[in-house]
């Protein structure tokens, strides 16, 4: 009971937040955006969607913090204040308590302290399990249940992750990550916390509903993807992990199964479970990280230092499998994926990997001396970018192995359009019952 007192104390009752920070939704083709921004190259056109207000610009003005109510509270004033979504619908009982206190409060009111933004989230239904309906069961896990449900707040769709808790055990170490990396990591590739609730029995954890994830997506596609789509898609998954890397948090089980999609086309990293903040004074962690078919190299030998490139080479297997419909290196066991990598990328050397010669493990296997394929033997329908971007992901030296942020500037993206990473609304608008047709793939 103590340690979800501490838990509660640590991470508070609720996450309420707007969408993202830096974009909102992908409204747009990209051929339209790129359109829009040759026409107004200079105009006045703005595509900042978030709904938080922008630093006021008159004197006398109050910025969203420091709103003061002196006439009937408006739900846009509220939610603006305490950084709600604009959708939210306050309940009645709510927004006449704030009506009473307006009446007496004085023009020089302090902004809400700490204490009383808390319990006014609980006055309107945050943190409590009333506010939200449950419709099934999507999927079952050893620690978590995850159902499909539905917000009394704002009438959207939400997946309540349910995780069990044992009384002398506490809150699972993964949903403690999850939830203090989640809280401070908004953007449009990263799927958003709406709220957390806690009980006796179980922790729930309340996220934005996302209709599948990219395996489900390429199994719906008969395996056969659209070129172009599979650009769009590796586009925002570099885009999200490029925020995270930014913020030295590493993913650590990027697979298809972790990458949400919508039926808008948006791709958003999920299940930061693994994840792990590089802020630790440490360089050394566990390498029983990311499942064993996206698992480099380096930790499959042993490595535990390692940094933002142990996600790189995940994202370059993730590539591969929605450019041929099939896993790069799906081994059984760590011998078998090691085999699998190097009888495909070659067996790596002191020119290619610094060191590993003096590798215990890498020397008790006795590998064969395979020599490197071509890649577009086995990825044919990668073009000539692709496939060099490829290569850049999965370098045996993580000192060379490419960044996402070196990624997203990568040729193989100039198709998307120049623009690209200026607009702050997002690239695609995809219906994925359009691409499931395999005479349109190219």
């Amino acid at each position: 009971m103590n340690k979800m007192k501490n838990f509660k104390r640590r991470f508070s009752l609720s996450v309420p937040r707007t969408e993202t920070i830096e974009e909102n939704e992908f409204t747009e083709q990209i051929n339209q955006l790129n359109i829009r921004h040759t026409q107004d190259r200079l105009g006045s056109a703005s595509y900042d969607a978030s709904p938080v207000s922008p630093e006021p610009t008159t004197p006398g003005a109050h910025s969203p913090s420091h709103l003061h109510y002196h006439s009937r509270p408006s739900s846009d004033d509220v939610s603006k204040r305490m950084s709600l979504p604009m959708d939210i619908r306050l309940p009645p009982e709510f927004v006449k308590k704030l009506e009473m206190e307006s009446e007496n409060s004085s023009p020089d009111s302090k902004p809400l302290s700490r204490m009383s933004r808390r319990a006014s989230l609980s006055d309107i239904g945050f943190g409590k399990l009333e506010t939200y309906v449950k419709l099934g069961k999507l999927g079952e896990g050893t620690y978590a249940t995850v159902f499909k449900g539905r917000s009394k707040l704002t009438e959207n769709l939400v997946a309540l992750k349910e995780i069990r808790l044992e009384h002398e055990e506490g809150a699972p170490c993964t949903a403690i990550r999850e939830v203090s990396l989640l809280k401070n990591l908004k953007h449009a590739n990263i799927v958003t916390l709406h709220d957390i609730i806690h009980t006796d029995r179980c922790l729930t954890l309340v996220f934005e509903y996302l209709d599948s994830d990219l395996k489900q997506y390429l199994d719906n596609c008969g395996s056969l993807m659209s070129m172009h789509n599979v650009k769009i898609f590796m586009f925002q998954l570099l885009r999200g992990l490029s925020y995270c890397h930014k913020r030295k948090i590493l993913h650590r089980d990027l697979k298809p199964q972790n990458l949400l999609i919508n039926d808008r086309g948006e791709l958003k990293l999920a299940d930061f479970g693994l994840a792990r903040a590089q802020s630790v004074p440490t360089k050394t962690y566990s390498n029983e990280v990311v499942t064993l078919w996206y698992r480099p190299p380096d930790v499959l030998l042993g490595s535990t230092e390692y940094s933002t490139p142990i996600d790189m080479w995940g994202v370059g297997c993730i590539l591969y499998e929605m450019a041929t419909g099939r896993p790069m290196f799906p081994g059984a066991t760590v011998k078998e994926e090691l085999h699998l990598i190097f009888r495909l990328i070659g067996i790596p050397t002191e020119e290619s990997w610094p060191g590993i010669s003096s590798n215990e493990d890498f020397r008790s296997y006795l590998f064969p001396q395979y020599r490197p394929q071509a890649l577009i033997n086995h990825v044919p329908r990668l073009d000539t970018e692709g496939i060099d971007l490829l290569s850049a992901l999965l370098l045996y030296d993580t000192r060379n192995r490419i960044s996402a942020e070196a990624a997203l500037r990568h040729t193989y993206f100039l198709s998307l359009g120049e623009n690209i990473h200026n607009l702050f609304i997002c690239i695609a608008h995809l219906k994925p019952l359009q691409l499931t047709k395999v005479q349109h793939v190219t």
